[in-house]
This record gives structure tokens, C-alpha cells and sequence, in this order.
């Protein structure tokens, strides 16, 4: 679960000011967060669909995310995968 704190911290890491919740970076960094926490759920609840469902959403929105931050800023796209240890 993504508390606030942690919230707090993500987006003083990856946004430019510590509110800044709508840079495109700090946005991945945070359903990349999310996303490991339900991954971690699914090993406890296998059958849980409707979680897995909304998993899928947020792998797919970071998909795009990830994609428009490759295309407008190349140089920040490879620092974020490195970050964040996603493999591209």
C-alpha cells in the first residue's frame, strides 16, 4: 500500500518541487510503486481478478507514461529505468 509518506518522498525524489504530483516522471514513479505492492498481494490472493484487472490498467498506463517521457526527454527516460529498475 502506497502511504503517504512514501508518497511524499517519491514525489520529492523524482518532481522538480516537492508538489509537483503531475510530472510525468514522478507519475511513473508512483504506479511503479503501486504496481509492486499488488504484485506482492497476487503471491497471498492468486484468484483475485478484479485486483489483477486494475494491475493491468496501471501496467498499461505506465506503458504510455514510460513511451511519451522516451519520445520528449530520452536522456530522463534512461535515468527513470535505471532508478526504478525497469527493463526497456
Amino acid at each position: 500500500m502506497l502511504t503517504k509518506e512514501r508518497k511524499h518522498d517519491i514525489v520529492g525524489k523524482f518532481g522538480a518541487t516537492p508538489r509537483d504530483t503531475g510530472d510525468t516522471a514522478v507519475q511513473i514513479a508512483l504506479l511503479t510503486e503501486r504496481i509492486n505492492s499488488l504484485s506482492d498481494h497476487f503471491q497471498k490472493a492468486p484468484k483475485d481478478h478484479g485486483s489483477r484487472r486494475g494491475l493491468l490498467l496501471m501496467v498499461g498506463q505506465r506503458r504510455r507514461l514510460l513511451a511519451h517521457l522516451r519520445s520528449s526527454e530520452p536522456k530522463r527516460y534512461v535515468d527513470i529505468l535505471k532508478e526504478l529498475k525497469l527493463r526497456k
